[in-house]
């Protein structure tokens, strides 16, 4: 009798979302390290599971790499920090929490964290290095690209398109066919009703613009 093997995972960085990914895990993964970047995170333990600086990405070769870095404030340097850890696409993995819905007619990306609640219809498409918190829903036809952070309780109707490296805050509503370009802010709890420029920053019921920011 064939039995699956473990899948090995070290998380980066210790922060919020990567203690959440513990909740997601199903039975053949396991988690066997934090990494982080902070000193005073370092050789300790978060619910008995080690943090390690970077050097155990080369030490522990074996392991995949689950990295999730981004807030509010950071989200437009998730890209740079992503790649800054010289891990060969190949090497990511993706966790899918086992209370969540994805379609057969999706298609999901590496590096991926999809949480509890979670449902992904026909036809989406979930880029690579993208987080999805609990109870979004993803409609069908949409499309998340890259890099983006997607969270809880939001709703994405058919056939929008979120660029790359956005942050769509928790609560938020995205009427259908609505475009959001690469870079941009969707605050808490807004309600998306025209597209979105790129880099800018909106918020409200309707959704307005708060701020523009570069977006390259």
């Amino acid at each position: 009798m064939h039995v699956p093997s473990v899948e090995s995972i070290l998380i980066f960085p210790c922060n919020g979302n990567g203690v959440e990914v513990l909740d997601c895990l199903n039975e053949h993964q396991r988690v066997v390290g934090f990494v982080d970047d902070t000193p005073e995170k370092q050789a300790t333990q978060v619910h008995g599971i080690s943090v390690f600086g970077r050097e155990a990405i080369a030490r522990l070769a074996t392991c995949k790499v689950l990295a999730v870095p981004g807030s509010p404030s950071s989200f437009s340097g998730r890209g740079g920090l992503i790649g800054g850890l010289n891990v060969e696409s190949s090497r990511f993995t993706t966790v899918i929490h086992r209370a969540a819905s994805i379609s057969p007619l999706a298609t999901i990306g590496f590096n991926v964290v999809i949480m509890a609640g979670v449902v992904v219809t026909s036809n989406a498409i979930i880029g690579n290095h993208v987080c999805i918190l609990p109870n979004t829903v993803i409609h069908h036809d949409a499309v998340v690209g890259d890099w983006s952070l997607i969270g809880s309780n939001v709703s994405v109707a058919g056939g929008v398109s979120i660029g790359a490296n956005c942050y769509i805050g928790s609560g938020s509503r995205i009427m259908n066919g609505i475009q959001v370009g690469g870079g941009a802010l969707i605050g808490l709890g807004s309600n998306v009703i025209r597209s979105v420029a790129a880099g800018d920053r909106v918020a409200g019921n309707p959704a307005r613009s708060l701020k523009k920011i570069d977006w390259k």
